[in-house]
């Protein structure tokens, strides 16, 4: 296991990327491993532990590469955390030879306001201010996949308010920006989601609007939306259960790790 700690400073803030690379292979020693970038969520308030090592930890046993953003939060507001998120990506494409990643598939995976972080990247890596204040070019910062688990979409009626309160810093001119299923376009990679309908914090309407946008825009899309279970279930196992023993456990929603590594598989 390559575990490191990579500074991710940028406008003062002091991200960081930990890395948990596997360094082994077995049968090929030349494969080209996927590399899952993780957002915890937290309603860009704080980061959630649970939606953090837990989940790379499930991605190594996939045969994945994974790695954790701990991400700027409240106060800082747009663009601090995607600046930090798209510095991750391009860190991860210019070090690929050596970590023995596939430059080709750099997914991000988030969960909640970490999952608006996510689709934040796959609609406005294009934007040419990113590669303005970072450097190179645009294409560095495009990530091959979005896996994002009962995301924070919008900023609309259905608005997880407390998330675009903080990303928004209260700027209201900022707000229609920051609602995403009005930012898709053409040149946004898959989209893998899954949700709750139960969900009463992040109501599953964000994702459905996600993937109509989506589907209108013809990009790929596989949408997961289980019965029951309450916001926050990140694995939805006794390993991520609630620290206060009131609940998070669901076998039924568990599965959507297995299908999302397959889906990762197939991209």
């Amino acid at each position: 296991m390559i575990h490191e700690k990579w500074n991710l400073e940028i406008r003062g803030g002091k991200a960081a990327l930990e890395t948990y690379f596997l360094d082994t292979l077995q049968g090929n020693p030349n494969r080209k491993r996927p590399v899952v970038i993780i957002c915890p969520g937290g309603g860009y308030e704080f980061l959630s532990d649970r939606e953090s090592e837990p989940i790379a930890v499930q991605m190594n046993a996939r045969g994945f590469h994974a790695c954790v953003l701990k991400y700027s939060v409240k106060p800082a507001s747009f663009p601090q955390a995607l600046l930090e998120l798209a510095k991750a990506v391009r860190l991860v494409r210019e070090n690929a030879e050596r970590w023995n990643a596939d430059p080709e598939k750099i997914i991000i995976c988030g969960f909640s306001a970490g999952g608006h972080l996510a689709c934040s990247m796959g609609t406005f890596w294009q934007e040419p201010w990113i590669a303005e204040e970072l450097g190179g070019e645009k294409e560095l910062y495009r990530p091959d996949g979005l896996l994002l688990c009962y995301p924070v979409i919008t900023s609309g009626a259905l608005a997880h308010e407390g998330s675009i309160q903080n990303i928004t810093g209260g700027d209201e001119k900022l707000r229609a920006k920051m609602s995403l299923e009005r930012q898709v376009t053409k040149d946004m990679p898959p989209v893998f989601l899954w949700h709750t309908y139960e969900d009463n914090t992040v109501p599953v309407e964000n994702s459905l609007m996600l993937a109509q946008s989506l589907c209108r825009e013809k990009i790929p899309v596989e949408l997961h939306i289980y019965p029951h279970g309450p916001h926050g279930l990140s694995l939805a196992n006794e390993e991520t259960g609630m620290p206060d023993g009131t609940g998070g456990i669901e076998p039924h929603c568990q599965g959507w790790v297995e299908l999302a590594a397959q889906w990762v598989r197939e991209l």
